[in-house]
C-alpha cells in the first residue's frame, strides 16, 4: 500500500471513530459559541451569502468533522481555514459539527438556468451522484449536502476534484470527476445549487 493510501485508510478509521463522538456528548451550545467566528465567512447559522464560501447549515456531522480535521492536519489548505483549524481540539470539531448539523439550511438564492439544471439532473443520474449524496442531495455521514449549496463553490470544487487538487475520504469524487466536461460541471452546479435543502 502506498503512503498516500495508508494515510487515507488511517483518516477513514479516525473519521469513523469520530462519528461516534457526537452521540457521546458533543455540545451543540458550545458549538454555537465556538462557531461565532465562522459567521464572518459562512454566514449566520452557517448559511453563506458569499458565492465562493460554502454553507455549513444542515451538513452531516461527520462531513464537517472530517473537513475540519483535513484543514487542521494540513491535508486541505486554505488561507482562512487552515490557521483557524490548526488550533481546534477534537472536542471543538465535535461541538462545531454538532451545531452546524442541526441548523436550518436557508432556501437557495441562486436562480438556476432551467435548461442547464435539467441537463445537470440527467448528468447527476448517469454519474451516480444520487447514490452517494442521496436522492435529494442532502448527503449523509461523510458525504456533504450539496442541495442549495453555493453555485460558485460547487463549480470550483468539481473542477478541483477533476484536476486532482482536492481529494475526498474514499476517492470517489476524484474518480467520478475525471469524466466531467466543463459543460457537465456547469450543469451539475446549476442543478444542485437550485435545489431547496429539504
Amino acid at each position: 500500500m502506498s503512503g498516500a493510501g495508508l494515510l487515507e485508510r488511517i483518516a477513514g478509521l479516525v473519521a469513523g471513530a469520530l462519528a461516534i463522538a457526537p452521540a457521546l456528548g458533543a455540545d451543540i451550545e458550545a458549538g454555537r459559541a465556538k462557531g461565532q467566528v465562522c459567521v464572518a465567512c459562512h454566514g449566520e447559522a452557517g448559511n453563506s451569502s458569499n458565492p465562493a464560501v460554502p454553507s455549513l447549515a444542515r451538513q452531516p456531522e461527520l462531513f464537517v468533522m472530517y473537513q475540519l480535521m483535513q484543514f487542521r492536519d494540513g491535508r486541505r489548505k486554505d488561507p482562512q481555514m487552515s490557521p483557524f483549524a490548526e488550533k481546534l481540539s477534537d472536542r471543538d470539531l465535535e461541538d462545531l459539527a454538532a451545531y452546524f448539523a442541526v441548523q436550518k439550511a436557508a432556501a437557495p438564492t441562486f436562480k438556476p438556468d432551467a435548461a442547464k439544471a435539467q441537463a445537470g439532473s440527467q448528468t447527476a443520474r448517469t454519474q451516480h451522484c444520487l447514490s452517494c449524496h442521496g436522492s435529494n442531495l442532502m448527503g449523509s455521514e461523510q458525504i456533504p449536502r450539496i442541495a442549495g449549496q453555493q453555485f460558485e463553490y460547487l463549480r470550483t470544487q468539481l473542477k478541483l476534484y477533476r484536476a486532482r487538487a482536492r481529494s475526498d475520504l474514499e476517492g470517489q469524487m476524484t474518480s467520478s470527476a475525471q469524466q466531467l466536461t466543463d459543460e457537465d460541471i456547469e450543469n451539475l452546479a446549476h442543478f444542485a445549487a437550485g435545489l431547496p435543502p429539504q
